[in-house]
């Protein structure tokens, strides 16, 4: 259970940061207490369904995402590959590679007709 806390707020620090945001931020978006969102973070609470989805509210993510990141069950196939792979990166390198995509795929459409 320890190893799901401490991946767990290992990941909402992650998303946290890759925000911008301070503890005191996420806290106040939450609901919560500064000092918690510390706790979480570094694995030492035991949350509540009810205090995580405050938190992953929030950071303006569902649950689900949450957990897919953490422990992902599903079978891999390039498409989910590439989403873990994105999930773990800053917004703006997922713009970018969104643009990319879109660049690729228009130019593909164009080359068909």
């Amino acid at each position: 259970m320890d190893d799901l806390l401490q991946k767990l707020g290992e990941q909402l620090r992650f998303l946290r940061k890759e925000k911008g945001w301070s503890q005191d931020k996420l806290a106040e978006l939450s609901g919560l207490h500064t000092n918690y969102i510390g706790q979480i973070e570094r694995g030492e609470k035991n949350l509540t369904i009810e205090t995580l989805y405050k938190v992953t509210t929030g950071l303006g993510i569902s649950l689900e995402e949450l957990f897919q990141s953490i422990d992902p069950k599903h079978r891999q196939t390039g498409l989910t590959k590439i989403v873990e792979l994105l999930a773990q990166r800053p917004v703006e390198d997922q713009a970018m590679v969104l643009h990319l995509v879109q660049t690729i795929l228009a130019w593909d459409n164009r080359k068909r007709k």
